[in-house]
C-alpha cells in the first residue's frame, strides 16, 4: 500500500512527488524501500537508457572516482577529448562543448545563435521555436519553450523567440517570408513533454532546406531524443538530414549529469576563449562515465534494439487498447511512446504503481508517455503493454 509521504520542511516544493521511494534497481526493475517490485516503463525520464545499476556504468564511476574527479577546464582532459571524438562520429558534428545538464547544453546552442548573429550584423536576431516545445528552465531556454504553463511567473520572458506550429511546413514558409533577423531554428525531432509527437521527415528536411537558403543554423534539441531513445544515434537521423547544432544530455550519462552541445561547419568555429565555459562541465568522470555508456551500447546494438522493441510496444499497446474507451490516439517512434486520452489522466500515475506496480508519466494532462529502458528484454515490453491494457480497459 503506497502512503503519502511527509511533507519535508527542509526542500522547497517544486516537485509533485509519488508517495514512495526507491532504494535499489536493476536493469529496468526498480525496489521500493519494503522491497516491493516495479518495472520501470519511464527511465528517469529518458536517462538511464541502459539500466538501472549497469555493472560497466558502476565500474567507470568507481574507478574514475579512486583517480582523479576535478581539475577544471584550465587543463587538458583527455577523457573530453575522447568522448566528443566519438560523439562526433556518431552524429557527423566536428566540435563539443560540455555542460552538467539539457538546459545548459541549449543555452550553448542559444549562445551560438546569437554570435552567428553578431558575424551576420543582426543587432535583433530572432529564432524560430515551436509550440508546445519544452527546451529548458534557464531564462532562455524557459523563452524557448511553447508552454504557457511553465512561464508563468515568470515574465517579461527574454525576447528574441518566434514560435510556430510544429510540423507546419507552411509557416516555416510563411515566416521565412515576413519574418526579418531570423538567424536560427531549434527544434525537438520528437516533442517528448509536447505529447511524444513525431515531426515528420518532410519537415525536418524542408527546414534543413530553409536553414541553406536563409543561412540560418539548424539546431536540434536532441535532449531527450538522442542517445538511441527513438531507435536512432539521434532523432533527426530518421530524416536523413544534418544539422549545423545539436544538443544532448539524459541518456549520455545513464544518471550521471552531463550535457553536451555538438556543432560543425561555422557553428563550430563562434566560441573563441573567455566566451563560454562551466566550471563542472567535462569532467573526468563525467566524460568516462559517458564513454562507458557508448561502449556497451554500441556492443549491444541499442539503438537498432530500441527500434524493434518500439515496434512491438506500439503493436501490443495498438492491439491491446483497441476500443477501450477514451484512447484518442497511440504514437511514437523507438522507445518514447504516447498514449493520448481525451480527459486529463494524471491520477493514472498513482494508479499504475499502486495497481500495476508500473512506472509511467503523463505529459501535457493527458498523453500517457512511455520511455522504457532500451535493456528490457521483449517479455518485459509485453509486460508493460499487459499492466497498461488492464489499467486503462
Amino acid at each position: 500500500m503506497l502512503n503519502m509521504p511527509a511533507t519535508s520542511s527542509f526542500l522547497m516544493p517544486v516537485y509533485t512527488r509519488q508517495p514512495l521511494s526507491f532504494v535499489r534497481g536493476l536493469g529496468a526493475i526498480l525496489w521500493d524501500e519494503d522491497g516491493i517490485e516495479y518495472l520501470d516503463a519511464i527511465a528517469g525520464v529518458a536517462v538511464t537508457n541502459i539500466g538501472h545499476a549497469h555493472p560497466e556504468v558502476a565500474r567507470a564511476l568507481a574507478e574514475q572516482a579512486d583517480l582523479l574527479l576535478h581539475t577544471s577546464n584550465m587543463f587538458g582532459i583527455p577523457w573530453q577529448e575522447r568522448l566528443s571524438e566519438q560523439l562526433c562520429a556518431l552524429s557527423g558534428m566536428q566540435r563539443g562543448f560540455f555542460c552538467n545538464s539539457g538546459a545548459e547544453a541549449n543555452e550553448t546552442a542559444l549562445k551560438l545563435a546569437r554570435l552567428h548573429a553578431n558575424s551576420l550584423g543582426i543587432s535583433q536576431p530572432q529564432v524560430l521555436v515551436m509550440e508546445n516545445s519544452f527546451h529548458g528552465r534557464t531564462f532562455a531556454t524557459l523563452a524557448a519553450t511553447g508552454n504557457p504553463a511553465v512561464h508563468r511567473g515568470f515574465e517579461p520572458l527574454m525576447p528574441g523567440f518566434v514560435r510556430l506550429p510544429y510540423d507546419d511546413i507552411g509557416a516555416l514558409q510563411q515566416a521565412a517570408a515576413a519574418t526579418p533577423n531570423i538567424v536560427a531554428v531549434l527544434v525537438e525531432p520528437v516533442q517528448g513533454e509536447g505529447g511524444v509527437r513525431p515531426a515528420s521527415p518532410a519537415y525536418l528536411q524542408a527546414l534543413r532546406r530553409l536553414c541553406d537558403e536563409h543561412n540560418w543554423l539548424f539546431m536540434v534539441d536532441e535532449v531527450q531524443t538522442g542517445m538511441g531513445r527513438t531507435g536512432a544515434w539521434f532523432g533527426y537521423q530518421h530524416s536523413a538530414v544534418l544539422p549545423d547544432v545539436i544538443t544532448l544530455a539524459k541518456g549520455l550519462g545513464n544518471g550521471f549529469p552531463i550535457g553536451a552541445c555538438l556543432a560543425r561547419g561555422k557553428a563550430a568555429t563562434l566560441l573563441a576563449p573567455g566566451s563560454h565555459g562551466s566550471t563542472f562541465g567535462g569532467s573526468p568522470l563525467a566524460c568516462r562515465v559517458g564513454c562507458a555508456v557508448i561502449e556497451v551500447m554500441q556492443r549491444e546494438q541499442l539503438p537498432g534494439r530500441a527500434a524493434r522493441l518500439g515496434e512491438r510496444l506500439l503493436q501490443g499497446l495498438r492491439a491491446g487498447l483497441h476500443g477501450a474507451p477514451g484512447i484518442v490516439g497511440i504514437r511514437g517512434q523507438g522507445l518514447m511512446v504516447g498514449i493520448e486520452l481525451d480527459r486529463a489522466c494524471e491520477e493514472l500515475v498513482y494508479r499504475a504503481l499502486a495497481q500495476e506496480r508500473l512506472l509511467i508519466s503523463v505529459t501535457r494532462g493527458r498523453t500517457i508517455r512511455l520511455l522504457p529502458p532500451l535493456i528490457c528484454s521483449d517479455a518485459q515490453i509485453d509486460d508493460i503493454v499487459r499492466r497498461l491494457t488492464r489499467l486503462l480497459n
